[in-house]
């Protein structure tokens, strides 16, 4: 009986581990297909000039939630308001922040209480107060104050609550955005449509040198850490992301960089404010409302390189973030159960969700039971029958 068990243990894993390696490979080949279409993706001089000058082109919000962030708030906004783009705001929320974050921004950039009539379209943490720039050079700066509530999502929330723009960029207030980020990922907006929801790639910033908040030299990080997570963000966004892009079928878009069509967003109920994975969670909902309302949608990765950040450069931090995100994937699975395999739903329920549940939500339990069985083996001889 236990060697039958443990023949049909090696067999499940061995089959598991083909149908793997058969998804990667599709994979490649749906992302090497879009890539090859787009090699050449990039914003030439004439798109550049055409979408400058015409009076259609849609503004963008930026919003970057920042807490407890007084060292290197002046500069990670001054990279923010950097954007080569004609019409944009970039929001900065005070999270509730216990130090000097929102008196370096007041003192920096001229910032003075203004009479808002504050619409809480999502709702959030109490809010408290906004903040405008009396300086002509920094008028796209809009500072909300708020209290602390304890997840991104929440603060991302109050940002949707002022955006002024159909489009907003999701972004961390210590992310560097190249200058023609918005560029980029508003062009499939324009070229295609019912577009929501736009992903720029990024990559990491360790190693590179950075002057007031911008890149000077890119260099690969020294550290394996970083190096490692390198490949892995390659991996994820020219291959994974853009498969799925390929079959409009994206499960996220990263919450450190990723354009969305703002009034979708809110008519899905904006972020849920105690989610750990908002990225993905507001993609299923954004998905969840087109899907019961029977509106077209796209969700595109682009690519493009938008974002710069940096990587946890230690294990105890690394482990922090992966555990978050998997604990994240857990809470998204647990409240969108009902659109797993659901062709109401379209691709994502038929195709995506299964795929997340069987080879990145049951993935870690194989991991262990495959572990288990190898320290039982070694220990009772059974390598050697």
């Amino acid at each position: 009986m236990k060697e039958f068990l443990f023949n049909l243990f090696g067999n499940a894993v061995f089959c598991y581990s083909l149908a793997l390696i058969g998804s990667y490979i599709i994979m490649v080949l749906l992302a090497g297909r879009k890539i090859i279409r787009q090699q050449n993706y990039s914003v030439d001089e004439y798109d550049r000039e055409l979408i400058n000058k015409s009076p259609y082109t849609p503004g963008v919000s930026i919003i970057a939630p920042a807490f407890n962030e007084e060292k290197t708030i002046v500069a990670n906004v001054l990279s923010l308001l950097d954007q080569d783009y004609p019409t944009f705001e970039v929001v900065i929320i005070n999270d509730g922040s216990k130090d000097q974050t929102l008196e370096k921004m007041i003192q920096y950039f001229g910032l003075v209480e203004v009479p808002y009539a504050y619409h809480e379209r999502i709702h959030t943490k109490p809010y408290k107060r906004l903040f405008k720039s009396k300086l002509d050079e920094y008028a796209r700066l809009t500072v909300v104050d708020k209290e602390n509530g304890g997840t991104k999502a929440d603060a991302v929330n109050a940002g949707l609550n002022v955006a002024r723009y159909p489009y907003f960029v999701n972004t961390d207030v210590d992310c560097i955005l190249t200058r023609d980020a918005i560029f980029n990922c508003i062009k499939p907006v324009l070229q295609k449509e019912n577009v929501i929801g736009v992903s720029g790639a990024m990559t990491m910033s360790n190693g590179c040198e950075v002057k007031n908040g911008r890149l000077m030299n890119h260099r690969a990080p020294k550290s394996p850490i970083p190096c490692f997570q390198v490949l892995e963000y390659l991996r994820s966004y020219f291959v994974g992301k853009m498969a799925w892009s390929a079959i409009n079928a994206m499960p996220n878009v990263s919450g450190g960089y990723g354009l969305f069509n703002t009034e979708i967003m809110i008519a899905a109920g904006g972020y849920t404010s105690d989610s750990l994975a908002e990225d993905m969670d507001m993609v299923f909902r954004a998905i969840r409302y087109c899907c019961d309302f029977n509106r077209p949608y796209r969700i595109e990765q682009i690519p493009a390189t938008c974002c710069w950040t940096e990587a946890p450069s230690n294990f105890t931090i690394l482990y922090r973030q992966r555990t978050r995100w998997g604990r994240g994937l857990i809470q998204t699975f647990a409240r969108h159960r009902d659109m797993v395999l659901n062709p109401k739903y379209r691709r994502l329920g038929l195709i995506t969700t299964p795929y997340l549940l069987i080879f990145e939500f049951l993935a870690p339990l194989i991991e262990f039971l495959g572990f288990c069985t190898f320290i039982y083996l070694a220990f009772t001889g059974g390598f050697l029958c």
